[in-house]
């Protein structure tokens, strides 16, 4: 008489569910650095990061003028309130005496400041009073208006990465450009001066 034994349980299944567990960290990791491998040699400048606010209306300014900042005709320098951006072309640069690109790019910013297309209005971002006015007095100042953000919410609100960062934004109030990091002869060339003309021939 045979007998006839019970199929034993294929533990094959399991085993190779958990190897593929075991393994899907690394998977994840050669995954990601794939991605950052390839960003880095696509050519790209990985400083133009992308702003969801592209495209939006620019958040609302309503900040304190720097105390003590004078104007080019020896009147107080305004606050930077939504009034300072209506109808007109400007450039937002967000900026601190503290931060090192913002002195390498100021001259730039001091040469857009005479295009008369465009505005230039400054957001003083987690400095000190004092060590901004030395900052201007040195190095010029290229603003119409400038707006202290002590406690970094303002550039919370324009999705500030780091500083500087500068974005253009048009007449009608929405933000057509972004750059993040400092502005040199290559990124004027190929950024922000066709975002300029774009606006210009749209309105």
């Amino acid at each position: 008489m045979t007998s006839t034994q019970a199929p034993q349980p294929d533990e094959r299944g399991p085993g190779a569910l958990r190897y593929l567990l075991a393994a899907l960290p690394l998977l994840i990791f050669a995954a990601l650095a794939l991605i950052f491998w390839s960003q880095l040699n696509s050519g790209k400048d990985i400083s133009e990061i992308p702003s969801a606010l592209i495209g939006t209306k620019a958040p609302k300014l309503d900040l304190p003028p720097l105390e003590g900042a004078m104007s080019p005709s020896g009147q107080p320098m305004p606050a930077l309130t939504d009034a300072a951006l209506k109808g007109r072309l400007t450039l937002v640069n967000v900026w601190a005496s503290w931060c090192v690109p913002c002195r390498q790019e100021h001259p730039i910013i001091l040469e857009l400041s005479k295009d008369p297309r465009l505005t230039v209005v400054g957001i003083n971002y987690k400095d000190r009073n004092d060590n901004a006015l030395r900052f201007l007095g040195e190095l010029g100042n290229p603003f119409a208006a400038i707006g202290t953000d002590p406690n970094g919410k303002a550039a919370i609100d324009w999705g500030v990465y780091g500083i500087p960062e500068s974005f253009l934004v048009g007449a009608d109030g929405t933000i057509l450009y972004k750059r993040a990091g400092p502005f040199d002869e290559q990124t004027l060339k190929e950024g922000l001066m066709p975002a300029i003309e774009k606006a210009l021939a749209g309105s």
